[in-house]
């Protein structure tokens, strides 16, 4: 589990291909262990890289690594990564953390689409389009991540939804480098898929009783 607050950046430094699945190596010095650190990521830990759940497989003193699987390359922009991309980093809560963000499992629901930026002075709207099958999880204030960034829907039209980001977010993450045409992964609001799967339960259950 994660919060959708993106701890460090990290930088693609290999990618090796293992058949059709592939091993990540991600330089973040920042994440390891270290004396004034010793909470540091370790051997076997979860890392949401773009707010994709992998494990830690191997590391050293600079780098993290990451073995990704079929399914995973193709439901979610990892599969289009290359050495010297950029890739936002969080580690999994710990039960005593405190919750600043949301409820991230680090399970992608799709990629989404930048369509529209908007920049003004510091800030930046984007607009983002999503698989259909998506939209029905989408309102307006309800939460999002969008590369593993905990955000607030701002409006929803159609297969669209946009997000204000504050300078402190396109400063620290990814998403300040991210353009109209680049893919994003996104999970949708966890409570929001329990509702509506309670609702839908509820609908058959009083079809099957008429």
């Amino acid at each position: 589990m994660f919060t959708g607050l993106v701890e460090c950046v990290g930088h693609v430094t290999a990618r090796v291909s293992e058949g059709a699945a592939c091993r990540l190596e991600i330089a973040a010095p920042h994440m390891l262990p270290t004396t004034e650190d010793p909470r540091g990521v370790r051997l076997g830990d979860s890392i949401a890289i773009n707010g994709c759940c992998l494990t830690v497989v191997a590391q050293d003193q600079e780098r993290l690594e990451f073995q990704a699987g079929t399914e995973t390359l193709r439901c979610t922009n990892l599969g289009s990564l290359g050495a010297s991309d950029v890739v936002n980093l969080e580690r999994s809560l710990r039960l005593n953390d405190r919750l600043g963000g949301h409820f991230v499992t680090g399970h992608i629901d799709g990629v989404g689409r930048v369509t529209s930026r908007i920049d003004d002075d510091k800030w930046s709207t984007f607009w983002i389009g999503v698989p259909s099958v998506l939209s029905r999880f989408l309102a307006p204030k309800g939460c999002i991540a969008v590369d593993g960034v905990s955000l607030t829907v701002v409006e929803v039209t159609g297969d669209q939804f946009s997000v204000a980001l504050i300078p402190h977010t396109l400063q620290q993450t990814t998403l300040g480098g991210r353009c109209v045409g680049d893919a994003v992964n996104i999970e949708t609001d966890l409570l929001a898929k329990y509702v509506l799967r309670a609702d839908s339960i509820q609908t058959i259950q009083r079809d099957s009783s008429d």
